[in-house]
């Protein structure tokens, strides 16, 4: 009896522990980012003073600069006083090109990345998991022959290129949606212009889409072929049944997996899509912080979408734990 009692939990100290362990890592990255950005910001050419006041600037501009931003101080206090600034009051440094906060500029656009970013994401997962299962039942078949090509072809495409096929084809050649994306300030403007979404949304999904159908369909493949689902034949299980029940929990693993490590290629697509429909969110912010050499905003931008790598990868390894159990006992 008191056995029983104790199995439970010890698999709850276990994974307790690999929740602590995890939090740990994604901490000593974050530190490790922080370290980094601090470190670029210190390198510009001409320093940072030279990068907010132009290349005109005095002598004793500089100087009155670097007193009153604490660039005068030793680089081990700088750093502390960065980071004290991040961690209590999210402080990425300020714009001096906007005359604004860098957290004030990102604050503003982020929500509208995350909501472009989220949209895309769930409608590849739901196209690209039934399209992968298709592909199995109908392996080595027209159907899968052509979805392959198709995968491969947009996966192949830069995400500029997809962006301008479809406003060439959708929004010009047949004047069904608009060139533009929505130009509201709110996240609540945006969705209500639902029509304006669709071709941001499409081009931001597809090179997802390719991707994750090939690794699903190669996941249920090798699901197919273990013996649990040999069993399952075994007793008379129908071959829908095998498939959605036995096969697809496990298929599904690596592409939790994948998922978690797509986030900094979907950020990077978002960078260009939004820049090809004029989408008013941080992946724009960062264009126009590079072309206008805005460090501070350039340098906010990256930090956050590092976080949100780092934040995104950790939900992965946890949602990876609980779909497969033996997680949980090899991370001891």
């Amino acid at each position: 009896m008191g056995l029983r009692g104790e199995r439970p939990v010890e698999k709850r100290s276990v994974t307790l522990a690999y929740i602590i362990r995890r939090t740990l890592q994604a901490l000593v990255v974050l530190l490790g980012v922080s370290l980094l950005t601090f470190v670029l910001s210190h390198v510009i050419p001409g320093g940072a003073a030279r990068a907010a006041l132009g290349p005109r600037a005095l002598p004793p501009q500089i100087a009155q600069f670097n007193r009153v931003n604490g660039y005068n101080l030793p680089i081990w206090d700088q750093f502390y006083r960065y980071l004290r600034g991040l961690v209590l009051h999210v402080n990425l440094g300020y714009s001096y090109r906007n005359n604004q906060p860098v957290r004030a500029l990102i604050g503003s656009r982020l929500p509208k990345t995350l909501l472009l970013v989220g949209i895309s994401t769930v409608f590849a997962l739901v196209v690209a998991i039934p399209l992968g299962i298709l592909q199995v039942v109908r392996r080595n078949k027209p159907v899968d022959y052509l979805l392959t090509s198709i995968s491969f072809l947009l996966y192949a495409m830069p995400a500029f290129l997809i962006g301008t096929l479809l406003i060439i084809y959708f929004a010009i050649d047949l004047p069904w949606l608009s060139v533009e994306a929505p130009q509201a300030s709110t996240v609540a403007g945006i969705l209500a212009d639902p029509r304006g979404l669709v071709l941001p949304v499409l081009t931001l999904s597809a090179i997802t889409i390719a991707s994750f159908s090939r690794y699903m369909r190669s996941s249920m493949m090798d699901a197919l072929t273990e013996d649990y689902i040999r069993t399952a034949r075994a007793k008379g299980a129908s071959p829908r049944r095998v498939l959605f029940l036995h096969a697809l929990r496990n298929a599904m693993i690596p592409i939790i997996t994948l998922l978690g490590l797509s986030i900094p290629t979907i950020f990077g697509g978002a960078v260009i899509t939004e820049t090809v429909y004029n989408y008013p969110g941080m992946g724009l912010l960062a264009f126009n912080a590079a072309t206008q050499t805005d460090v501070p905003l350039l340098l906010g931008t990256t930090f956050v979408a590092t976080v949100a790598t780092v934040v995104g990868s950790f939900v992965a390894d946890l949602l990876y734990a609980v779909v497969d159990p033996r997680v949980r006992y090899v991370a001891r």
